[in-house]
Parts: C-alpha cells; structure tokens; sequence
C-alpha cells in the first residue's frame, strides 16, 4: 500500500506511541512522553494527529460473553453488483462489528455479537438478506473465542 495525503509514512517516535497504547490504553501522555522523549504536550498533540487521521482508535476492549452477547459468528456473504455498496448497507447494521470486503469465497464478511441464536436469526433475515445485492450468506457461529489480540504492534 502507498502511503496517502490522509496517512503518512509514520515515524518510529509514531510507531513506539502506537505500540505503548497498544500494551494500555490507560497509560498516561507524560509517561509515553519519557519513553519516547517528548513533553506531554507534545505526545498529545501525537495521539490526536494518529486519531484524527484514522491510523488507531482508542477503545475499551470488551468481552462480549460478560456482556450478555453470548452469540458471536462470521457470516460470510455472497454479492451481485458493487460489493462496496453493498459493504456499506452491512455496515451500518449496529450488530455488526466488522465488515471486509474480499476476493475469495465470499465478497464480504461480518462479524456479529448477539444476544442469542433468535437474535442472530432476525438478523441475518430481516437485515442482512433484504440488502440488494445480497445473494447469499453462509453462518460460522464461533464455538470458542480461542485469541483476539490488539497489540500486534506497526511491525
């Protein structure tokens, strides 16, 4: 990928930024600032360019099952016509939590926390299935959540 206008090339004192917030979201500007040897000022000035742009997000990391989504699956979906658009309509769905386009099996697939298997069931019938373009879709409700880690780093 080329960098853009909108993403430029991150520097390593970006990177590092990045990788400590990874590690905790919590971590403080001054104490960030001594590890990569800014002012707090200034790493704050940092972190707000890096979220501003859309290079990283800073969030709560939940675990569904403690918050009574018990039902979590990757439904992949089969298009006709302009998979973007259609990605956009599964993207505003609020139970969705992950859209990607790809070029393989499926043309998109979806992430979904839900409340149990009725819920994952409205779902896919009265929201995913009446998009235009959708021909069909293929459930894999996940039996275990075995890893989900959001500390690969900027390698």
């Amino acid at each position: 990928m080329t960098p853009s206008k909108k993403h430029p090339p991150l520097d390593g004192v970006a990177k590092t930024i990045i990788e400590l917030l990874q590690e905790d979201g919590r971590r403080s500007y001054s104490d960030i600032g001594r590890e990569v040897g800014l002012s707090e000022a200034a790493v704050r000035q940092r972190v707000q360019r890096l979220t501003e742009s859309g290079v990283m997000q800073i969030v709560a990391v939940t675990d569904p099952m403690q918050l009574g989504f018990p039902r979590q699956a990757m439904i992949g979906i089969r298009v006709s016509g302009d998979t973007r658009v259609v990605a956009e309509a599964i993207a505003e769905i609020a139970a969705i939590d992950y859209v990607v386009i790809t070029v393989g099996s499926f043309d998109i697939l979806a992430e979904v926390v839900c409340e149990d298997d009725e819920d994952l069931l409205a779902l896919i019938n009265d929201h995913i299935r009446p998009i235009d373009g959708v021909l069909s879709t293929e459930t894999f409700i996940y039996a275990k959540l075995q890893k989900q880690l959001y500390n690969w780093g900027t390698r």
